[in-house]
């Protein structure tokens, strides 16, 4: 059994730190707001600092929100690099700027230390499930140290290629999913403008071509009208915004995105950043003057 760290009990952290401390590993784990009382219970050990964290840890993992937050985390006060020994591997499993990862990678491996970046996708469910996607990004060898811890969170495990390549990966998943999002939204609302049940529609659509993820799990919630956050439209903002800043260095065109971003950005605006990013289809009854559940 291993001596891991993790800092970043959330949403997504908990249960996927909850996995380890299934499998039999040793977790010391540091969060601002206080650790689960749950994982506590199951022997999660409580650090004072992200300091005293990365001192314990073979393995450290981060999980946390947006670019800034890793840097806090590794290089802010008491951060998690002044704790680390040579040959300890930090696997950052946020989802963040690959630009950034590759400079933070190159700070950890100037201490002696290793680096993977390993974003997921799957949300809170998959989180829960241990079935999550994860996008690697670092060296060979290193991914294979850590791959069985990656299998007890999740199934489809791919090194993508050198460090900053998994977060690549997840921003382009991220683009993806917001289309899609988008695409079931206008898809089910022109159905039920038109007079008939979103919620039909939906059952046959779901037996064809179009059938996806996406229609079979954010279309109930649309059809359900169920947005508590299983993952926040702020956080999918902060996606696109990678994505549409990217693009931007490399000259790419991404319309479908930059609507996308503007669907979402119409939710914020109406005080939707920590709705689930399925209530996107509200951007678009505001702008048919019709909501999902009304007669056509």
């Amino acid at each position: 059994m291993s001596i891991l760290g993790f800092i970043g009990l959330g949403i997504m952290g908990a249960p996927m730190a909850e996995h380890l401390l299934a499998a039999g590993h040793t977790i010391h784990a540091f969060g601002r707001r206080g650790l689960p009382e749950d994982l506590l219970a199951k022997g999660l050990i409580a650090a004072p600092s992200k300091t005293a964290v990365a001192a314990k840890a073979e393995i450290l993992f981060v999980m946390v929100s947006d670019t800034p937050d890793v840097e806090e985390v590794l290089f802010g006060a008491d951060g998690a690099a002044e704790g680390l020994t040579p040959g300890t591997i930090v696997v950052d499993m946020s989802s963040i700027s690959p630009i950034e990862t590759k400079a933070f990678a190159a700070r950890i491996e100037a201490l002696g230390c290793d680096y993977l970046d390993a974003p997921v996708s799957g949300g809170q469910v998959g989180a829960k499930a241990a079935t999550l996607s994860i996008m690697v990004g670092g060296k060979e060898a290193v991914f294979a140290k850590v791959k069985p811890f990656f299998e007890l969170m999740g199934k489809n495990i791919t090194l993508v290629g050198e460090v900053g390549a998994g977060q690549t990966a997840k921003v382009a998943n991220q683009m993806i999913v917001a289309m899609n999002i988008q695409a079931v939204a206008e898809a089910l609302l022109f159905a039920a403008k038109a007079g008939a049940d979103p919620a039909r529609v939906r059952q046959a659509l779901m037996g064809g071509f179009a059938s996806s993820k996406v229609l079979e799990v954010h279309g109930e919630r649309m059809v359900k009208r169920t947005f508590e956050p299983g993952f926040r439209i702020a956080l999918h903002q902060k996606d696109l915004n990678l994505a549409l800043g990217a693009a931007r260095q490399l000259g790419v065109a991404l319309p479908n995105t930059a609507t996308a971003q503007e669907m979402f950005n119409a939710c914020a605006a109406h005080g939707g950043q920590g709705w689930d990013h399925s209530a996107l289809i509200r951007a678009l009854e505001t702008l048919a003057n019709f909501e999902l559940g009304q007669a056509g």
